[in-house]
């Protein structure tokens, strides 16, 4: 080790010396944080952090359907012998889409064909007594009493012929009732039943599409109290990460069941080939309060968001928590930020 000696050296060199050895031991030492560059204390200004009211919306799921929904169904029971339709075909109101036959109800209507042409006959014989009598009373062979006898069997004979007839007809009307027709025009969705199915009275054979195509969804009554005709809503009919279409409430339904409230969306651009499949909507619930910033101030490292915080005239890296925003250039923050802080935009990559 080298010593020296200062016995002999001005004061005014020795104080030289010391500022010296400063600035040099100062430039040797530990580099200050990012934080606190030249660079980042330069920054003035920044992005104010507000807090902002924003339509608070609820992503569901909703299926599309048309208005209503026709069940064209077996108005006798039978056997299905007849069906004419298959899924995705077209029908118009009224139109014959199969037949149900029943075996008893034609051998009843052969038995009351049969009866009617016995009242037939026994009606004729009823005429010609009468007449026969009442030829034989204008020549004053047969008193009143026998004439009025004869009438009323005459009049016996016809009403039993009209009873006869009735029931034929009402015996044909039921056999005509197998024939299944089309509730509504539209397009035929279900006809699962099986050529030779055994059906009841009521079953049904095929479901028809009935008015104007919408998408249902359903909302807690709590949240559905805002809903109202004309409300805007988003749709995804691609999916997640789709095209958002946007359309309007076209009808809310007044009763609640089970506490869900039932809506219907105008869905008239959309796809009508696939009956039932779900797509995602967004449905206003309410206004809250939230913190909303450029997307471009966000940027992502190794999985973790951050933004660059000021305060105190220095920026540092601050992690935080984010959602999606009102708009693709937007995102909310839900945790490392409150209300007053100022943000810098990033130096490198922008989200």
């Amino acid at each position: 080790m080298i010593r020296l000696s200062l016995t002999n050296v001005p004061a005014r060199l020795v104080a030289a010396a010391v500022v010296g050895a400063a600035l040099v031991l100062s430039g040797c030492g530990p580099a200050t944080p990012d934080s606190a560059t030249p660079a980042a204390k330069a920054v003035s200004g920044g992005y104010p952090v507000v807090l902002r009211a924003i339509v608070d919306m609820k992503p569901v799921a909703g299926e599309v359907t048309t208005r209503d929904m026709g069940m064209a169904t077996a108005r006798i029971g039978g056997t299905l012998v007849t069906l004419n339709v298959r899924e995705g075909a077209t029908v118009r109101a009224g139109q014959v889409i199969g037949v149900v036959r029943d075996e008893r109800i034609g051998l009843q209507t052969a038995g009351y064909d049969a009866g009617v042409r016995a009242a037939a006959a026994e009606a004729e014989r009823a005429r010609a007594d009468l007449a026969r009598i009442r030829t034989l009373f204008d020549r004053g062979i047969y008193a009143q009493a026998k004439l009025d006898q004869v009438e009323a069997a005459a009049r016996a004979a016809e009403a039993n012929l009209e009873a006869a007839r009735a029931q034929r007809a009402a015996s044909a009307e039921a056999g005509a009732q197998g024939s299944i027709l089309a509730p509504t025009a539209g397009r035929v969705l279900k006809a699962d039943v099986p050529l030779g199915s055994v059906v009841m009275p009521g079953q049904a054979i095929a479901t028809v599409t009935s008015g104007p195509l919408v998408v249902r969804v359903q909302l807690p009554e709590g949240q559905a109290r805002i809903l109202r005709v004309g409300t805007r809503v988003e749709m995804t009919p691609d999916g997640p990460g789709g095209a958002v279409v946007s359309a309007a409430v076209a009808q809310v339904y007044p009763a609640v069941d089970a506490g869900q409230v039932v809506a219907d969306i105008d869905a008239s651009g959309l796809d009508a080939s696939l009956i039932g499949r779900r797509i995602g909507v967004r449905l206003p619930v309410g206004e809250r309060q939230a913190m909303i910033i450029p997307a471009t101030y966000v940027v992502t490292r190794f999985g973790v968001d951050y933004v660059r915080l000021m305060r105190g005239g220095a920026v540092a890296d601050t992690p935080v928590q984010i959602a999606p925003g009102p708009s693709a250039a937007e995102v909310e923050v839900l945790s490392g930020l409150v209300a007053g802080d100022r943000i810098a935009a990033p130096a490198g990559t922008t989200r």
